[in-house]
């Protein structure tokens, strides 16, 4: 029996958390012991979940425990997975049970996909990458190591999204473009060119902003 514990016990946890539920049946013998957050009321005045039994910081990995990260900003999920990481932890990867998934298409380790994505043939997607639901990701795009892709999200053919970037719900990303490293394309935008890493674009066409 391995015993699987998501990191973050918020709303993303939540939903997290209920995804593992609907999981479960294909994941073999796993059981969901908990959440990982330091903040401790966290889940007050929900029903049905189950409890958060330590911070990430003061947890001890014990040798059947497995992991997911339910923590949005890219940041914060690449830190507290290396701290997992660090102390000899195993992540899996959970992935709705009606994603459609295309031929030679290649899913890495500790990542989320939510439901009625349609990922298509010839993919390749990093480790620790989030994809929220009903987002359609194009034949041969590339998502790297720990990005995220938010609902509604759209990658063109050939398209690629670099390590740690975020695109927000609604990104319409044209076929052979790519988004840069560190990069933040905000809701509702329409990619034509390719984003720079470590810049934020917003609009249709996406132009760069800064706050």
């Amino acid at each position: 029996m391995k015993h699987l514990y998501i990191i973050g016990a918020r709303g993303f946890g939540r939903e997290v958390y209920n995804l593992f539920m609907q999981c479960k049946e294909g994941l073999g013998n796993i059981e969901c012991k908990g959440f990982l957050d330091d903040k401790i009321d966290s889940l007050d005045g929900y029903m049905g979940y189950p409890p958060i039994v330590s911070s990430v910081e003061d947890y001890e990995v014990q040798p059947d425990d497995v992991f997911v990260c339910a923590l949005g900003n890219v940041k914060y999920k690449k830190l507290y997975v290396e701290k997992i990481l660090a102390k000899g932890g195993n992540f899996v990867s959970l992935i709705h049970p009606g994603v459609q998934i295309g031929m030679n298409t290649k899913i890495g380790c500790g990542c989320i996909v939510r439901t009625e994505c349609s990922i298509s043939c010839d993919i390749t997607i990093g480790d620790f990458v989030t994809i929220m639901g009903y987002s359609v990701l194009g034949h041969d795009c590339i998502v790297k190591d720990w990005a995220h892709l938010g609902a509604y999200s759209f990658l063109g053919g050939f398209s690629e999204v670099g390590e740690l970037a975020t695109l927000h719900p609604g990104t319409r990303l044209l076929p052979h473009m790519k988004v840069g490293s560190n990069a933040i394309v905000g809701a509702g935008s329409v990619v034509l060119r390719n984003v720079k890493p470590g810049v934020t674009v917003f609009g249709v066409p996406a132009k760069n902003i800064i706050f």
